[in-house]
């Protein structure tokens, strides 16, 4: 039977905003973190295994599923780290694992780093916490600079984006996953693109370097990367691991949205990884 999460959808007032997650499950807490552009729904397979085992939270960026407008003067992943804070502080929870892709990756690590008293274990998939390399920030702020001048993400720029997201076999052979990204991609409203997409993704392209912060972590933590990811190659991954003296795992034939391109790799990993954590913790 297919998940609804429609069912288990919440909202909450954080920064003078509205911001939606998923709210599943029972047991000990994990959060996951979904990418820009992306929404929960991300996550659904792992929701699906992991909230029978956990109470599973899966926060909406601003501007990003059913989140309101990215909050006025958040111009840091800092500050996303910080209201992700008060929303497990409205939600009670004292302790979680928090497993985080891309830029939900790097808000993860910056509240690990805050508040480590908090954070359990984390896991980060497809992420960084060095600042974007020059080559990359200049191409990434050229198409937000692109589709802030159209009002919308144009079609051609949607094609130029799926090499960013998916493995080669999927953008060859997964229509329905590709397409669809690409239709969500059209229904983004010139409001939200240009109020939250847009600022958005340039405080993520123009965020700290946090790498020495990463030496802080001692809680467990879990590195993963598709061999295929051209947005955070594995040696980012790889020298995080170094940094932070955990493991890394690199995934065969996936590219940045390994939730979804590997679902039951990912699953199986942060099973694993959870079941470690707690027993630790």
């Amino acid at each position: 039977m297919r998940l609804n999460l429609e069912e288990a959808r919440q909202f909450a007032q954080i920064a003078g905003s509205t911001m939606s997650y998923i709210d599943i499950g029972d047991g000990p807490v994990v959060v996951l973190a979904h990418s820009y552009l992306w929404s929960a729904e991300m996550w659904e397979p792992q929701i699906a295994t992991l909230s029978r085992h956990c109470r599973v939270i899966v926060p909406e960026l601003w501007g990003h599923g059913k989140s309101g407008a990215l909050p006025r003067d958040t111009n840091s992943v800092r500050q996303l780290a910080q209201q992700h804070l008060d929303l497990l502080d409205r939600l009670g929870i004292e302790k979680c694992v928090i497993a985080g892709l891309s830029v939900g990756g790097m808000w993860a690590a910056e509240l690990a780093v805050m508040a480590p008293d908090r954070v359990a274990g984390l896991v980060l998939l497809g992420t960084y916490l060095g600042s974007e390399p020059a080559e990359s920030k200049a191409r990434y702020l050229a198409m937000l600079k692109t589709a802030e001048a159209v009002g919308a993400v144009p079609d051609a720029l949607s094609v130029a984006m799926l090499p960013l997201f998916f493995s080669d076999v999927s953008i060859a052979h997964s229509p329905r996953l590709t397409n669809g990204f690409r239709q969500r991609l059209r229904e983004i409203d010139g409001a939200s693109l240009m109020h939250s997409i847009v600022p958005l993704g340039r405080l993520i392209f123009d965020r700290r370097d946090a790498l020495a912060d990463l030496r802080q972590l001692l809680m467990p933590v879990l590195v993963i990367t598709g061999d295929e990811d051209r947005s955070r190659p594995p040696a980012e991954g790889r020298a995080m691991a170094a940094l932070i003296d955990c493991r890394f795992v690199e995934l065969t034939g996936v590219g940045h949205i390994s939730s979804l391109e590997a679902p039951n790799e990912v699953t199986g990993h942060l099973l694993s990884f959870l079941d470690d954590a707690l027993q630790r913790d």
